[in-house]
């Protein structure tokens, strides 16, 4: 289904208006019966659940996500619920990609009846769950899954995110590159989803600046042989930077690492990805790595937020993804409270409004005190400006800058917006 606007339905109420009033001044006519009221499918209650991992590998991203939701509906609560009753949130666990651990779980909280689920983290298993959700018409806002191709893959509007697609990277490297005046550019992707989408956005993004680009493909399956060929291809081209866009930190990119860095382009001349960005100390020859290059989507934490974080779960001690899964939680509340209803439906179809194009706000109490004299809001969250498009996506994206040292180690340089 579409995601339109809250303007669509005003548009519709004035255009029913100026019937009217055209209609005024001539004959009378019979008037039509009044038109039944249509009954909300919300039940009055906003039932927030939640699908982060507690349990598989990735299990260390799940406390910092579900604290985050967490601390956004006690700060809705205080300031008084939505539409008049407090938010009740109820928390499952996702697993990874190896069981059916997210379907069980989704599958528990369809029976609980929860009106909009934060999550999954992986964009595997959200993948996983665009039909199902569709079937129940549960909208899913992940606070952490990055693939493209789940924007195209939602046919029925029913997912959205409050962290940039992978591609998005694409604008901010560009950015960078011109900052410090690179001339030429060759990326290095793997043939698949991920990494054209990828080499395709820098394309585009590169074509506003006089940069130039060379595109190197790699297949999955690539030999040794193959992957040399690629590393000579890079090395004929002569760039001043060289992206490496591969979708983990497997064999065949600690192999292109390798060999780039021994074909000269290591150091300060080589850039990772975000799917690729991983602790080498134990997977590499130490200082190979010295003065590489990354970027990582998702917005840093301050001290005050951590320690809302803190307060909901004292464990926690990586923050990532808390502050997405904060702002996913009050945009859901903010439609529900435009939309006077908290079905699913109601706030698929108004997260967007929540987001753009109204007056800035920035928490959810500020952001209904606007809607106490206004109609249109814009909030921009802890994450950054969400801004969803019509797809569901945010249209700028917050970056962390990384560099690494010579333990194979990446730390923060900066963050960037684009």
């Amino acid at each position: 289904m579409p995601r339109p606007f809250a303007r669509a339905a005003v548009t519709a109420v004035a255009v029913g208006a100026l019937l009217a009033l055209a209609g005024c001044g001539g004959a009378p006519t019979p008037s039509p019966p009044p038109a039944p009221t249509p009954t909300p499918p919300g039940d009055g209650e906003l039932k927030i659940g939640t699908l982060f991992p507690s349990s598989g590998g990735v299990a260390f991203i799940g406390p910092a996500q579900v604290a985050g939701v967490n601390a956004a509906i006690r700060e809705i609560n205080a300031a008084g619920g939505v539409n008049g009753a407090p938010v009740v949130v109820v928390n499952r666990d996702s697993g990874d990609a190896s069981t059916q651990k997210v379907e069980e779980s989704f599958a528990d909280l369809v029976t609980q009846g929860v009106d909009v689920v934060i999550g999954p983290s992986s964009s595997v298993l959200s993948q996983r769950l665009l039909e199902p959700a569709a079937e129940a018409d549960i909208p899913l806002i992940s606070p952490a899954a990055t693939y493209p191709q789940l924007t195209a893959l939602d046919t029925e509007g029913i997912f959205f995110r409050t962290i940039p697609s992978y591609p998005h990277q694409a604008i901010v490297l560009a950015d960078l590159f011109a900052d410090r005046d690179v001339e030429s550019v060759a990326i290095v992707f793997r043939d698949d989803d991920l990494g054209s989408s990828l080499s395709a956005a820098l394309a585009a993004a590169l074509e506003a600046t006089e940069i130039e680009l060379e595109a190197v493909e790699v297949a999955a399956d690539a030999n040794a042989e193959a992957l040399a060929e690629a590393v000579a291809t890079v090395k004929e081209a002569a760039p001043d930077a060289v992206v490496l866009s591969t979708p983990d930190n497997g064999d065949q990119t600690k192999a292109l690492i390798t060999q780039l860095s021994a074909a000269g382009f290591g150091g300060a001349k080589l850039w990772l990805t975000s799917q690729n960005l991983a602790d080498y100390s134990q997977a590499l020859p130490a200082g190979l790595l010295n003065g590489v290059n990354g970027v990582i989507e998702g917005a840093e934490t301050d001290a005050a937020f951590q320690a809302k974080i803190k307060q909901e779960d004292p464990a926690v001690a990586d923050f990532r993804y808390a502050a997405e899964a904060y702002d996913a939680t009050v945009l859901a509340a903010l439609a529900a409270v435009l939309a006077a209803d908290d079905g699913g439906a109601s706030i698929a179809r108004l997260l967007g409004a929540a987001s753009v194009d109204g007056i800035k706000c920035t928490s959810f109490g500020e952001c209904v005190d606007v809607l106490r004299t206004q109609t249109d809001i814009d909030y921009d969250g802890l994450s950054g400006s969400t801004n969803l498009d019509a797809e569901g996506d945010p249209q700028r994206g917050t970056y962390v800058v990384v560099a690494y040292n010579a333990e194979n180690k990446y730390a923060r340089q900066a963050v960037v917006v684009g």
